[in-house]
């Protein structure tokens, strides 16, 4: 198989598999759970629509956002990182609606040592994957409720910004406490700090969609 760096990753991954063993196309309603941690990591997943929340949760409740993945994504893929077999370390929920494609672990692996084009595409998706972990974790680092909220929204406008007259509009359906879950608060709490921000005229949201209309007036107000 020749793989051309120009070519979508999704067309590459569809044909990884075996006629035996075809990719699989599942979707997922918001708040549905993908796997669990501690479930076995038997598949890769390629994320076609949507965005898919990955957490983890610890023993006393609390459960953190590491990553918004948007489309193009790819994850479940710790086993091939480690090199061992392991079971799957994060919660992965649809934080949309969602539409994955899944290959068997094993057939990826084996792509990746076939083809050393195929295995950039995908560290390239990585890198995009760990760049906005480290970023989730900043948010979380703000004590300040006001400052996460800022933190997360422009989170959102660099990965699934859409530019327009009024601003940067984030393509996601957002509820508050959708928000709020990423960012460890209360939904109260989330819609009273989004009042404050259309109050302020920083931010306007019309049928669940946030529209930032200066992103670095607002990254300066809360820096």
């Amino acid at each position: 198989m020749v793989v051309m760096q120009d070519r979508p990753l999704a067309a590459v991954f569809r044909q990884i598999s075996n006629p035996s063993f075809p990719p699989v196309v599942e979707t997922f309603e918001r708040g549905k759970t993908i796997f669990f941690p501690g479930d076995p990591a038997e598949r890769v997943y390629f994320l076609l629509k949507g965005a898919v929340k990955l957490s983890r949760v610890y023993e006393a409740g609390e459960e953190i956002t590491v990553a918004l993945l948007r489309e193009n994504s790819v994850f479940g893929v710790l086993s091939l990182i480690t090199g061992n077999r392991s079971d799957r370390f994060y919660h992965a929920v649809a934080f949309t609606p969602v539409e994955l494609l899944s290959a068997p672990i094993d057939q990826v692996e084996q792509a990746l040592k076939d083809n050393p084009e195929f295995a950039m595409l995908m560290l390239r998706g990585l890198s995009s994957r760990i760049l906005q972990t480290e970023m989730m974790i900043e948010t979380l680092a703000h004590r300040d409720m006001g400052s996460r909220l800022v933190s997360f929204l422009l989170i959102l406008c660099r990965d699934f910004g859409v530019p327009g007259a009024e601003g940067i509009t984030i393509d996601l359906k957002l509820s508050h406490q959708a928000i709020a879950e990423a960012i460890g608060s209360t939904r109260v709490t989330v819609t009273r700090l989004l009042g404050d921000l259309r109050q302020e005229k920083m931010i306007s949201i019309h049928k669940k969609k946030i529209t930032v209309h200066n992103p670095v007036a607002l990254s300066h107000q809360f820096t």
